[in-house]
């Protein structure tokens, strides 16, 4: 549930762009769905070419879209990403205009699992009422993951490191950056964030390129993340977060999960897509069985995965 753009990239004679979609949680719809999960997104969109196209990109990667609602006043929020900066055009977009309302419009009856993240927070008041409601109106028996997704240029009125804080400890399972972590509360170790955060079931610290520690139950796990040949780290962290999700949904044990979390971006790590393609699936199987050297030897490139 949450906002996706229109996302335009120079061509490399800067002169025309090429337009794909952006969005944290439509990213981690189209990456379960590509699982075989049933992945519903939740949004809103204006009536214009640009929703047009993040719709029927969204809903060709097998994601239901049949609960986003398009706008006839308001536009599709639109970012330009350039090699070292992106630029956003969100101010008064459809998606911004959601609310608690949106709650009453839609089922959750069969929901397993609702994914937010805090960029909804930041978008108006009203997104952070509905995150709000999301996280503290049950209306079924599911859990919420939230992603924190520090964006510190959507919060220049400020405020982001305490609501964030807020909504994260308000959670089932909750995922952050170390970076993030940092910037927002001034600590990166797993175990300080926990005491920030200590209703949650389910801790994920994302730790680049080093790992991920996950913390539950009184458990504490540490996965090194794999060697990965970069071609570009966006979406590497809602595909992370897709893959340990989908893990998680599965019953699977903390190292697997998160295992299945780095295999996951790994994949969108060797594109410049926001949702890339995953690994081979035989792949994949052999590398979440892998003993521990076997795991920290390979390496990942788009010339295939060598193993040391």
């Amino acid at each position: 549930m949450g906002e996706s753009m229109a996302v335009f990239v120079p061509a490399r004679e800067a002169r025309t762009w090429t337009q794909g979609v952006g969005g944290a949680e439509s990213n981690v719809a189209c990456h379960l769905a590509s699982r075989g999960l049933r992945s519903r997104w939740v949004s809103a969109l204006g009536d214009d070419s640009f929703g047009r196209t993040v719709l029927g990109r969204v809903r060709a990667s097998g994601v239901d879209t049949a609960d986003v609602h398009i706008d006839p006043v308001r536009p599709t929020g639109l970012y330009f990403k350039e090699p070292g900066a992106v630029t956003y055009y969100r101010r008064g977009s459809a998606a911004s205009a959601l609310g608690p309302d949106l709650l009453d419009r839609i089922s959750l009856e069969r929901t397993s699992l609702v994914h937010v993240s805090g960029i909804t927070a930041a978008l108006s008041p009203s997104c952070l009422d509905l995150l709000r409601a999301v996280l503290g109106d049950r209306r079924g028996d599911y859990r919420v993951s939230f992603d924190v997704n520090w964006r510190p240029a959507l919060w220049e009125c400020g405020g982001g490191p305490e609501l964030l804080r807020e909504l994260a400890d308000a959670a089932d399972i909750v995922l952050v950056g170390s970076d993030e972590a940092d910037a927002l509360w001034g600590t990166d170790d797993p175990a300080e964030i926990r005491k920030l955060l200590p209703k949650p079931e389910t801790l994920v610290v994302k730790q680049g390129a080093d790992g991920a520690t996950l913390i539950e139950s009184g458990q504490r796990v540490f996965e090194p993340a794999l060697a990965v040949d970069v071609v570009e780290p966006v979406g590497a962290g809602d595909a992370f977060a897709a893959g340990f999700l989908a893990s998680t949904l599965d019953g699977r044990g903390p190292e697997r999960r998160l295992r299945s979390g780095h295999l996951s971006a790994a994949g969108t790590l060797l594109t410049h897509e926001d949702v890339g393609e995953q690994l081979p699936a035989e792949l994949v199987s052999a590398l979440l069985d892998a003993d521990e050297p076997a795991w920290r030897g390979a390496r990942v490139s788009t010339e295939g995965v060598k193993l040391g």
